[in-house]
């Protein structure tokens, strides 16, 4: 697979821009401290870096209202810093992905100042409008992802316009030719800079029913999602009709024409929807989407049963796609805190990696899963997030995900001289990158084992994926790929667990130099201690 494109079977380093490297001071991370830090970065073993969104931004929702498509916002440089930022990562062999928020724009970009001044300029049907229903209420009842209603009133054309998701973050119009148009124009233009690929931020939302017609209420059994705080109604719907339209797939072929223009880039969606499995499988098969990105793996469930259900799911649907894996982001809390369960090890943080990084797929990796970073406790009086403070206390927002990494133990963890936009909790500074780069037995130089020896597992990046039946809390499944077939067995608990391997399974035998706990075979008998691992290779 010499010749494979980049992105198959490649792990990528999610950065947040404002939580990685500040230069200037300012308590915010920005382009100039990416760079600084993209030797740390190469030397992890992955692939490629995906950058949180840096564009031009009033920030109310932390760059995901974007005000200018083609400019990088003051606070994180300038384009000349992006530009020294893409030569220096291609130098390292690092390949560059950004984010592309095109469903929605911030109420400060240009084009909605011109919309919402009238119904009849240019612009006018550029976003979604609607009137009033007869007693003035909202036209349906769609429900913004962040707490109430999806439609905000503006007085100066007297009519509704809908937000998906802050009341500051209107919904595009992609029933317009002209705005379809005009975004993927936004997207050439950072393809023409040089960059690798793009992350597409809610890619399913770009559509809404053009009639209107309410989403009918969901059991309240079924009432789970993502990120949802227990009160939240929008899980009270299912959302049939403010996204996931049929006219998204033309337009996805639309942007994959775009981009097969340049050599060897790839689209990566990120996709939401009543069904995520079902509709990656639908976005990346016709020639539409390179990858799709999904939600399945950053729930509460941590358990072999539900991660091989999700995986078998797929894969029995998406017969011509490529999927991208992930288990935390900047959007969800820490891994080692949501699947740790109150017993966060070093053990296990190297353990959910190397499973990850194990499945059929890409992968992307967030900051600081490779220290073993916990969710950070914050008070209600350090919160930013406005999902956060909207729906404390029984949901804390996105924050805690969020805090700067630590590079070392100072007061602001070697992120900032000036004090950071989050606080440093004091667990992460004890974690920082200075203490585990002088330990061989630390997180990260574990991190680094596994991705240096993944990279040359031709079966785990490229071949095709088995399961085993397996009993909690063993998940057990094989990869093969030309002449190489492994077997890889994970012990999801902290306790001693055992397997009896089939016979179909020939005289399987241990493959080492992963850097992992590794289980013992005695007979037909795998002894997997907690947190084992066990990579065999089958004749």
């Amino acid at each position: 697979m010499s010749d494979a494109s980049w992105w198959r079977g490649a792990v990528t380093y999610q950065i947040y821009p404002r939580s990685f490297q500040d230069t200037d001071g300012d308590g915010v991370g920005d382009l100039p401290g990416i760079i600084e830090r993209l030797d740390y970065v190469a030397s992890l073993g992955v692939d490629a870096i995906w950058i949180a969104p840096f564009f031009k931004s009033p920030m109310a929702d932390f760059g995901y209202d974007i005000a200018d498509y083609r400019n990088v916002d003051p606070l994180f440089g300038t384009l000349a810093d992006f530009d020294r930022l893409l030569t220096k990562a291609h130098g390292l062999g690092l390949k560059v992905m950004i984010d592309q928020v095109l469903s929605h724009t911030s109420v400060e970009h240009e084009w909605f100042h011109e919309s919402r001044q009238s119904r009849n300029n240019p612009k006018a049907d550029w976003y979604v409008w609607a009137d009033a229903r007869d007693d003035g209420g909202a036209p349906n009842n769609w429900l913004s992802l962040f707490g109430g209603s999806a439609w905000q009133w503006e007085p100066r054309r007297g009519q509704y316009y809908l937000h998906n998701f802050l009341t500051s973050q209107p919904d595009l119009n992609f029933h317009r030719a002209e705005v379809r148009a005009a975004i993927l124009d936004s997207v050439r233009f950072w393809l023409d800079k040089g960059v690798d690929g793009v992350r597409l931020d809610a890619i399913n939302f770009c559509f809404h029913d053009r009639q209107l017609r309410d989403n009918p209420p969901k059991p309240k059994e079924k009432r789970v999602g993502r990120g949802f705080s227990p009160d939240n109604p929008y899980a009270f719907q299912y959302h049939y009709y403010n996204n996931t339209q049929p006219e998204n797939l033309a337009f996805l072929g639309e942007l994959r024409a775009l981009m097969d223009r340049y050599p060897d880039v790839a689209a990566l969606g990120e996709i939401s929807s009543e069904d995520s499995l079902a509709t990656m499988a639908e976005y990346t098969r016709d020639g539409r989407l390179h990858m799709g990105y999904s939600f399945e793996l950053l729930t509460d469930d941590f358990s072999a049963g539900h991660i091989r259900s999700t995986v078998q799911t797929l894969e029995a649907q998406m017969t011509e796609g490529w999927p991208c894996w992930a288990i935390s982001n900047h959007d969800v809390e820490r891994v080692l805190t949501r699947w740790g369960r109150g017993q966060a090890s070093g053990q296990l943080a190297n353990l959910l990696t190397a499973m990850v990084c194990s499945l059929r797929g890409s992968v992307c990796v967030y900051q600081g899963e490779e220290l073993g970073l916990t969710e950070a406790e914050l008070p209600f009086e350090s919160l930013q997030d406005p999902y956060g403070i909207a729906f404390w206390p029984q949901f804390k927002g996105r924050d805690g995900c969020r805090t700067p990494m630590p590079w070392s133990d100072d007061a602001h963890a070697g992120f900032s001289r000036g004090m950071p936009w989050l606080p440093v909790p004091r667990e992460h500074r004890a974690l920082a990158v200075a203490h585990q780069e002088a330990d061989p037995h630390s997180v990260l130089n574990g991190f680094r084992t596994f991705m240096h020896w993944r990279q040359q597992q031709p079966a785990l990046r490229w071949g095709d994926i088995h399961f085993l039946d397996t009993a909690e809390p063993v998940l057990a499944f094989t990869r093969r790929f030309a002449q190489q077939s492994l077997l890889v067995v994970f012990n999801l608990a902290d306790a001693v667990a055992e397997l009896t391997l089939p016979d179909t399974l020939g005289k399987p035998v241990a493959v080492d130099g992963h850097g992992l706990l590794q289980a013992h075979l005695v007979g037909r008998q795998l002894q997997l201690p907690g947190h084992g691992v066990w990579f065999a290779s089958l004749s």
